[in-house]
Order: C-alpha cells, then sequence, then structure tokens
C-alpha cells in the first residue's frame, strides 16, 4: 500500500508540456465539480483558509494576498461564514488565527504576514484541522503553497482521515513543482476534494473560484447563484452543477 502513495523522483518526471497549462481546462472542470458535489449547508459554517508563507513564496505573495481578500470580502456580507486563517513559516512556526465571522478582522491578521525561510508543514495544517473538526464541524480547508518537503505516506493518511469527517481539502498550488503537484493532487483526492494551479496569469480565474467556495460555503446555493450572474464563465458552470 505504500507504495501507492511514494512520489517518483522528480529526474524521473519528463519535461511539461502543453499538458501542464496552468489552470488548464480539466483542472477547473475537475474542481468545479468537485465544489459542487460538496452538500448544502447553511448556517454557521467553518472554513480553514491556510498559507504556505515560507520565503520561496515571497515573489507571489503580493498577488496572493489580493486574491485572499477578495474571497474573505465576497462572503463577508452573508453572515454565517466563520473563517479560521493558518500559516506556516521559519522555524517550525505555525499560527492559527481565532475563528472569524468579520472579514476586516482578518484582513488585519493577513496584513502582518511576512514570508520566513523554513521547511512546510502540511502534516501539521492537516492534524490541526483534523482536531478543530472534533470541537466543531469544519465545512472545508483551503490551502495555496508551492512546494511539499514532507513524506507523501503520512500527508495521505491524514487526508484520508479528512476525507472520512467529509473535509475536501481544496489545494491550490502557485507555479508548477511537481513534486508538489503529485502531492497536492493526492491529497486533494484522498480528502474528496479538488486541486488547481495557478499564477499571475491565471489571477483572476482563482479569485472568482476562491470566492465562489467562500460564497457557496456561507450561504449556498442561492448565494452562489447571486454571485454568479456577476462572474465568469467557470462559475457560472459551477452553479449549473449545482443546480443538476
Amino acid at each position: 500500500m505504500k507504495d501507492l502513495f511514494k512520489l517518483k523522483s522528480s529526474k524521473k518526471i519528463s519535461q511539461k508540456t502543453d499538458q501542464q497549462v496552468v489552470s488548464s481546462k480539466q483542472d477547473v472542470q475537475q474542481f468545479l465539480s468537485k465544489v459542487a458535489a460538496m452538500p448544502k449547508t447553511t448556517g454557521d459554517s467553518r472554513l480553514i483558509f491556510s498559507l504556505d508563507a515560507t520565503a520561496s513564496r515571497q515573489s507571489t505573495w503580493d498577488v496572493a494576498s489580493q486574491l485572499q481578500t477578495e474571497m474573505f470580502l465576497g462572503a463577508q456580507s452573508l453572515g454565517g461564514l466563520n473563517v479560521q486563517l493558518c500559516y506556516f513559516r521559519g522555524f517550525a512556526e505555525f499560527f492559527n488565527s481565532n475563528w472569524q465571522s468579520n472579514g476586516d478582522d482578518l484582513l488585519r491578521i493577513m496584513s502582518g504576514i511576512s514570508c520566513q525561510a523554513g521547511a512546510t508543514q502540511l502534516q501539521r495544517l492537516l492534524q490541526h484541522a483534523i482536531n478543530e473538526n472534533t470541537k466543531q464541524k469544519i465545512k472545508c480547508v483551503i490551502f495555496i503553497g508551492d512546494a511539499m518537503e514532507e513524506n507523501i505516506d503520512v500527508l495521505a493518511q491524514l487526508a484520508g482521515k479528512l476525507g472520512l469527517l467529509n473535509i475536501p481539502l481544496f489545494m491550490f498550488q502557485e507555479r508548477n513543482d511537481p513534486v508538489a503537484r503529485q502531492a497536492f493532487v493526492e491529497m486533494s483526492r484522498l480528502s474528496g476534494g479538488a486541486y488547481s494551479q495557478f499564477d499571475s496569469a491565471s489571477a483572476d480565474q482563482l479569485r472568482d473560484l476562491l470566492k465562489a467556495v467562500a460564497i457557496y460555503a456561507a450561504g449556498g446555493l442561492k448565494a452562489l447563484q447571486d454571485f454568479s450572474k456577476q462572474s465568469n464563465k467557470s462559475v457560472k458552470l459551477l452553479e449549473q452543477q449545482l443546480k443538476s
């Protein structure tokens, strides 16, 4: 069983060509399908929004922060959505905020984050989500990062536990590191979540998908329908799948 989750050496991974187009139509379609399959909820929904704040992400931090800001603002007026911000950086530093229902409070926390050199701590993040769920039900976990430096077998086991708890992982990868891609795809699959890749060229698309997940988690199908009236085709497709 262990071999099923074992990552291939990056030396054995062929150079990606047209099949690795960032935010490819196939990735987006799979992402939307997974979100559409999430059970409809109303009321006090809880969403963990987690970030890799290690030094490798400094160059794209401003872009990612703007997307995260718009996601929070998109769901802020709906009510019923509580968000916990988590990030890791530096020497084994792991931060999790209190649960917040006010987008302005979350933005103030985010504005003080700066990237620091360090290793990834995805194992710690996944275990944290499992522990939080024992206190009160979590709707989903969103993660944005660009690297994976841990044991994939351990991460896969924890992602599988999240799947059993009906807590999907939505993994968003910056840039195109092949090791991170394989890990993120497997983690999202085992949890019943979805994966997508982005860079500055596809930031607008990622922004709307993030907002759609937050809005759906906060307000259900009706809120998503209202949002889709002024959104791109990807969000409209999400609405159509939820209605079917």
